[in-house]
């Protein structure tokens, strides 16, 4: 039994088996009492009141600030906004950095292997402005040439958006060249960091990210919680994406003048709740320490692809390394449609996920139309591995297939 294991409420259950951590984490106790104590010891607005309760409201939500931008290595707290979601973050970026500064003629630069929270932003940008998509085509393990970016990233590019690590393939990206590419033609670059803030150190100073996103919710921390970290001066040059409470300085009846960056993209009440359990989460993550992180998820990652191979009519997509998979294994059994699979799984409470994963344009590429999808993290063993395979290997039988 995995130590960690025992911090998880829902994990104590010793009948299933949670392989769906690319979609959302489970949350310690930690992180659960951290928001039970602060709806129950200082719930109120934050930012507004005089009183007690709202100044340490206040506290903790500026607190969990200053501590995610350590988090991520950014330069100071003002250049991390919340939001509701990395889905969000990158709307934002979208809608009021993109609408903004895009003109007819740029190029906005998007990887096949995007989820489609960071290509659809970018289409309504391009469709608005005049811009042109151009993508940037992987090799079959879901890794990036150089050549091809630096093929792909111009004079006329004005954005690169490329998620850090695949939802699908987990194939981590070399985003510090990456940069250095999109900088060296002017560009900037917007990085989905939602599949690897949870997994492995994010410096945004030392990859050199204009902005850099991600979710609390895969990071143990509470659902309706995201981040966008932004250079500072980017930041200031955008308008608001919300507008309203809050995100102001002063309101007449013809105009306003907005706060100062990040409140002025934070309209309306907050949630404080939500930024107390990432704070609290990212200190769990701090104690298990990315060393052993990424250590767990690269065994478990190598077991399961061992067992996988010994299993008939099972294709496994990606890199065969499994250093390259951070704890995603995505794979299909043949004739079996992934809907089933999951189905079947779940008649034995092992939990995966099946369908497009919001990344169509690389199905397509893979020439598939849905696939089955494993995600592991720290908190999984080997043990569970062995019941997983074992179930699985029983599908193509209950369809119909034989032994």
């Amino acid at each position: 039994m995995n130590e960690y294991k025992q911090d998880f409420p829902i994990l104590r259950d010793p009948n299933y088996i949670y392989f769906d951590n690319a979609a959302t984490t489970q949350r310690p106790r930690q992180v659960l009492d951290a928001v039970e104590h602060f709806y129950q010891t200082e719930n109120a607005n934050p930012l507004r009141g005089l009183y007690e309760w709202s100044v340490r409201a206040t506290d903790a939500y500026e607190g969990a600030r200053e501590k995610t931008a350590k988090f991520i290595g950014a330069r100071k707290a003002s250049e991390i906004v919340f939001t509701r979601n990395a889905t969000e973050s990158l709307n934002l970026v979208a809608y009021s950095w993109g609408r903004t500064f895009v003109r007819e003629g740029d190029e906005i630069v998007v990887s096949v292997s995007e989820h489609h929270s960071n290509i659809l932003p970018w289409q309504m940008v391009a469709k608005e402005t005049g811009a042109k998509l151009v993508w940037l085509e992987c090799e079959a393990d879901g890794s990036y040439k150089m050549e091809e970016i630096e093929n792909k990233i111009t004079d006329r590019t004005r954005v690169v958006a490329i998620a850090e690590v695949s939802n699908v393939l987990g194939q981590p990206k070399p985003i510090r060249e990456i940069a250095a590419a999109a900088h060296r033609h002017g560009a900037i670059i917007v990085v989905d960091g939602a599949q690897s803030a949870p997994h492995r150190r994010v410096d945004v100073t030392d990859m050199d990210a204009d902005f850099f996103v991600f979710s609390g919710h895969k990071l143990l921390a509470p659902m309706g919680i995201g981040v966008l970290y932004g250079k500072a001066e980017l930041l200031e040059a955008m308008p608001p994406f919300l507008t309203g409470g809050e995100m102001i300085e002063y309101v007449t009846r013809e105009d306003a003048t907005y706060a100062e960056v990040p409140h002025k993209f934070e309209a309306g009440t907050v949630n404080a709740a939500g930024a107390v359990g990432l704070a609290a989460a990212i200190d769990y993550v701090g104690q298990v320490g990315f060393d052993f992180i990424s250590e767990q998820e690269e065994k478990l990652t190598a077991l399961l692809m061992e067992e996988l191979g010994k299993i008939p009519h099972i294709t496994v997509y990606g890199s065969k390394d499994p250093a390259d998979h951070c704890g995603i294994v995505t794979f299909n059994v043949d004739g079996c449609h992934p809907h089933d699979v999951a189905s079947i799984l779940d008649a034995d409470h092992i939990c995966i996920r099946a369908g497009h994963h919001c990344a169509q344009p690389l199905l397509q590429y893979m020439k598939v139309s849905a696939t089955c999808r494993a995600s592991m993290y720290f908190y999984n063993t080997e043990d569970e591995v062995y019941r997983f395979t074992a179930s699985l290997a029983k599908v193509r039988e209950e369809l119909g297939y034989g032994s």
